[in-house]
């Protein structure tokens, strides 16, 4: 028997269950190198004695921090809360699932984020790294490479610089988009994106040109803008300025859905029913703005679980299972997309 106010330890677990304590160890660690039978009763022992390893210690042991370092990108009130929250969450969950944690951090400035990084490393914060907002010639994965230190990316790299990534097809998102709303009869169908030159802009607005050329369309009313609220509003102005004005406007972002709400308010026309608009990464505040907006949802939970699994194989020096995930996202119709009026 242990006093209650004292830690279990692996010693108490081996007695209790008749063992060794390399069995036990095993039971944690190595579970497959025990016999099934053998390795339900060890757990069942752990699971009654509330025994919870000491994580300290096994970092010494394996000189490993079971810590994965993730950077935020800062906030910017002039833009809807990215799909941040929920990713954080299901990232988290994954990486718990497989007796690790994330650490968040953010740089003192962009120029100093590969110092940051650097600086994890040498203190031992982090085993590997969680990439997110990949740029075109973005510096982090090939830093990482040269240093063999294991990385996975939400977005696509390069393949000279790795192969361990998860990304949203956002090509087919908008491509469901156009596809909706020329069900519901619209045939003049603005784009609203980011400036030529961003990876993610440019898979969204190649998807747009792609789909209306499929229905026959034209694909002439387009407008490319910094992906903030008012400056959407701005380029949204534009589109509506048009002598034909468009009936229905895609957004590259809800942020930039929610600029062209501000456009047509400003000018007497209402979003849902003079203009339909279509946003994209269904962001929290999505479903609360007046109307409701329909915009293109990434699979995030999908995509957590996969960072987490090449990251974690990574790690342990395992082949990946998985490499170069491309997931499909889905079209939520909601309160802002109707028919054309008249």
């Amino acid at each position: 028997m242990t006093r209650p106010d004292r830690r279990i330890t692996l010693i108490d677990v081996a007695r209790a269950a008749g063992v060794s304590r390399q069995t036990v160890s095993n039971a944690i660690n190595a579970p497959d190198l025990l016999r099934p039978d053998t390795l339900t009763h060890v757990r069942a022992v752990i699971s009654r004695l509330g025994y919870q390893p000491d994580r300290g210690a096994r970092s010494l042991r394996t000189r490993q921090s079971r810590l994965i370092g993730y950077c935020v990108p800062p906030p910017d009130p002039d833009r809807l809360g990215w799909v941040l929250d929920e990713f954080l969450h299901s990232v988290a969950d994954a990486a718990r699932g497989a007796d690790y944690h994330l650490v968040v951090f953010t740089p003192e400035s962009a120029s100093g984020e590969l110092d940051t990084y650097a600086t994890m490393l040498q203190t031992g914060c982090a085993d590997g790294f969680l990439l997110t907002d990949i740029a075109r010639h973005d510096r982090r994965p090939g830093w990482l490479q040269r240093r063999g230190v294991p990385f996975v990316s939400y977005g696509r790299l390069s393949p000279r610089v790795g192969k361990a990534w998860v990304d949203v097809d956002g090509a087919s998102g908008v491509a469901k988009a156009v596809d909706h709303l020329t069900g519901l009869g619209h045939r003049r169908i603005a784009f609203l994106g980011w400036p030529e030159g961003h990876r993610l802009g440019d898979d969204r607005a190649g998807g747009w040109r792609s789909a209306m050329a499929a229905h026959g369309l034209d694909a002439g009313d387009r407008e490319y803008t910094e992906d903030t609220i008012s400056a959407a509003a701005r380029a949204a102005d534009r589109l509506l300025d048009l002598p034909d004005r468009p009936t229905a406007v895609i957004a590259a972002s809800d942020s930039m859905a929610v600029g062209t709400y501000h456009a047509a308010r400003n000018r007497g026309l209402a979003p849902g029913r003079d203009l339909s608009v279509v946003g994209f990464d269904d962001t929290p505040s999505a479903a609360l703005v007046t109307p409701a907006l329909t915009t293109v949802s990434q699979p995030l939970r999908d995509a957590a679980r996969l960072l987490v699994e090449m990251l974690v194989a990574r790690l342990a020096g395992e082949p990946l299972k998985r490499r170069a995930v491309l997931l499909d996202p889905v079209l939520v119709v909601r309160d802002s997309t109707v028919s054309p009026p008249g």
